[in-house]
């Protein structure tokens, strides 16, 4: 069998001891974030992306063992495991290849080919096949089938014999892995997909309209093509296939099966070769290349959606600073909400600025006591209906004030889920729905992954055929990369919510409960040790969560730090060496850079694990993500009315896809830059133009408001 370790360490270029370590932390319990974090010595530094691919690998080359196993056996049970077929299984390292190995083996249903044997015709199919590998001159097959006629095996005449013998050569040879790896590879190679919208829809009548008479190379169909096709399928819009060469396929057949130059036997075996080939081979192996080409396709999107979503989560935050959310509306009105610097509700305001010059009076008063009243710094409005007309009344509001807080229309995608979820109502039992929107406006404004953690991703608004994907991959991937940035910022113990904590390596949702309660009942942590008291807290746990938790202004001032509590001797030595007291080793960056690291590496802290420290003792606390930055709208441009082409615009990308970018551009329907438009150089990749979140001037190329499509372009305008 199979030294997994070792070919993990083939395949992915790294040392046995590498991934051998990793697999031990991982047996251990350890997550990712842990391990890429604070193990570095034993993993010789791998980073997050290593280590789920290889953990990936791993599970797959591991089902693939188990796979082999129950394999192998049912073989041997049957008594034909060669030591050929044995090695062969063995050796092979995709699922694919193995079902093939295993095909002739299977149990199968009852099939034309095992009816032929019940009527005894497995001999006269061996002789046939005699004949072909003989290269015999001569062959009389009816003369031999007549031996075969027995009416009471339903077997009448010799072609009805031979017919039967034919069957079960050519269940044979369709079940040749060889044969069946050579054509799935000439389908991904040569084949064309080719689609036809049904007759049901005429034209210009469906968003599938591309697709109506399309042809694209199989190996060359982009992920979100794929994805349309699967997708118009099952909407019942279109139909497509994998078209192909059949003569090439059947002279291909014929060039590895028939070894007889008699024209008798060629003609049989020709015969066999196209049965086999239409009645068991295509469908099944079209299926097979359509079923890799949508796994592929569902691996790209959700890559995308990965990426978009860490570059929303680790949006910068524009700070925890008194707050007014708004949600806006027009005959509903607009649901004011004031968030104090931690987060927390405050005070409700129903105000109408668009309902006459009366209401808007009494709202811009109510606007303006509530920014004096609590000091409010942020004013952050939903890019929904009314948003732009909203953004306007605050404008006008804030222009007659001394006090001016930042101004920011919010991306509210999602805020309605979460205002009607379980979370939300836990949180605020009495408040009403719309006001719990409002609240969540706010608070992604004040700190994004803070809040978004609590909604699911795929209702944000930032995948690319969601909902046509693995959903189950799609879960899986997506909760690691929540994970991944929770960890990559850290977390506040004394303000988290426990679905924030919930995300913290080590940190289960009853724990996370824990959490809270304790604080709840016992007021804040003074210091990290005391989550040792948190009930179902144990020491693994500790180890695990300890260093992604941060308590400001608590006992010990490294509990403020990515420094984990296992190295804190460490840093009391450095201090001790520098001659400064523990809480002022962060005062000292410019004594700390000139250290010597080897002086402190000890068999479980390594220099890179050194290094680590000192970075963070240099700018302790300090928060990864960017400096805040917000779009401002063009004045008067509201609805899509009010483009023209040839404008320039100042947006932000709300979602990165394979063929381009989405912006928004202050009104109420996002443009799109495709990818032709992204560079003045060729782009195959638009995430390495854009990135969720970023800032882009833009230039308006095409309206189309019947269909509501806005096509922009970053081309035409300097980039700042």
């Amino acid at each position: 069998m199979l030294n997994i370790p070792q070919l993990l360490a083939t395949e992915f270029n790294l040392k046995p001891h590498q991934v051998q370590n990793a697999l031990e932390l991982l047996a251990e319990g350890a997550t990712v974030p842990f391990i890429a974090r604070y193990r570095k010595e034993r993993t010789g530094e791998m980073n997050e992306v290593q280590l789920r691919d290889v953990f990936e690998r791993y599970t797959y080359l591991t089902e693939l063992a188990e796979r082999k196993a129950v394999i192998l056996n049912a073989i041997a049970e049957q008594g034909k495991l060669s030591n050929e077929l044995k090695a062969k299984i063995s050796s092979c390292l995709q699922k694919t290849e193995l079902e093939d190995l295993y095909l002739p083996y299977r149990p199968k249903r009852r099939t034309r080919a095992t009816i032929a044997r019940e009527k005894g015709l497995e001999p006269l199919a061996e002789f046939i096949k005699s004949l072909n590998i003989k290269n015999a001159a001569t062959a009389s097959l009816e003369g031999a089938a007549a031996n075969y006629v027995a009416e009471s095996q339903g077997i009448k005449t010799p072609q009805e014999a031979l017919k039967g013998a034919a069957d079960i050569l050519a269940e044979e040879v369709a079940e040749k892995a060889e044969l069946r790896a050579y054509l799935r590879d000439y389908f991904l190679a040569e084949g064309i997909f080719v689609s036809q919208i049904k007759k049901d829809y005429p034209e210009g009548t469906t968003k599938f309209e591309m697709y109506r008479n399309y042809q694209m190379r199989v190996r060359n169909i982009a992920p979100h093509n794929m994805l349309a096709l699967c997708r118009g399928e099952a909407e019942k819009v279109l139909n497509y296939e994998i078209a192909f060469d059949e003569d090439l396929v059947l002279k291909y057949l014929e060039s590895k099966e028939i070894k007889n130059k008699n024209p008798i036997i060629r003609d049989f075996y020709q015969a066999i070769l196209k049965d086999a080939f239409n009645r068991l081979m295509k469908t099944s192996i079209m299926s097979e290349v359509i079923s890799e080409k949508t796994t592929y396709a569902d691996m790209e999107s959700i890559k995308t959606f990965e990426a978009n979503l860490r570059e929303l989560l680790l949006s910068a935050p524009a700070g925890m600073k008194p707050t007014l959310a708004i949600d806006p509306g027009f005959r509903t009105g607009c649901k004011v909400v004031v968030l104090d610097q931690t987060g927390q509700f405050l005070e409700y305001q129903g105000v109408f600025p668009h309902q006459g010059a009366e209401q808007r009076a009494k709202a811009a008063q109510t606007i303006k006591n509530l920014i004096a009243k609590y000091h409010i710094e942020l004013v952050a409005i939903g890019n929904g209906t009314a948003s732009r007309e909203t953004d306007e009344f605050v404008g006008e509001v804030l222009q007659n004030m001394d006090c001016k807080p930042i101004k920011v229309i919010v991306n509210e995608s999602g805020a309605s889920i979460y205002s009607a979820s379980k979370v939300a109502i836990e949180e605020f039992p009495d408040l009403d729905i719309t006001v719990r929107g409002a609240i969540s406006i706010g608070r992604r404004l004040q700190d994004p992954l803070a809040e978004l953690v609590k909604i699911d991703p795929k209702s944000i608004g930032v995948g690319q055929y969601q909902h046509d994907v693995d959903q189950k991959l799609l879960k899986k991937k997506l909760d690691e990369t929540v994970e991944s940035c929770v960890n990559y910022v850290g977390v506040d113990l004394n303000t988290a919510s426990k679905e924030l904590l919930t995300f913290v390596s080590g940190i289960t949702p009853t724990v996370a409960n824990n959490i809270v309660a304790h604080r709840n009942e016992h007021g804040v942590f003074k210091n990290r040790r005391q989550l040792l008291r948190v009930a179902k807290l144990g020491p693994k746990a500790f180890e695990q969560a300890a260093g992604f938790l941060r308590i400001r202004g608590g006992d010990n001032i490294l509990d403020n730090t990515a420094v984990h509590p296992e190295s804190y001797p460490v840093v009391e030595a450095m201090a001790a060496d520098l001659n400064v007291p523990l809480n002022q080793v962060t005062q000292v960056a410019a004594k700390l850079k000139n250290i010597n690291l080897k002086k402190y590496v000890t068999d479980g802290v390594g220099e890179p694990t050194l290094r680590d420290i000192v970075r963070e003792l240099e700018k302790p606390g300090r928060d990864p993500r960017a400096e805040f930055k917000y779009a401002t709208f063009r004045e008067g441009i509201k609805e899509i009315t009010d483009l023209q082409p040839g404008m320039e615009l100042e947006g932000i990308i709300t979602n990165v896809a394979n063929f381009g970018a989405f912006v928004d551009i202050g009104i109420h329907q996002d443009g799109l830059v495709h990818i032709s438009q992204l560079a003045d150089r060729f782009v195959d990749n638009p995430q390495k133009i854009v990135k969720v979140g970023q800032l882009v001037k833009v230039q308006v190329l095409e309206v189309n408001e019947k269909l509501k499509r806005i096509s922009l372009s970053m081309k035409a305008v300097k980039q700042s």
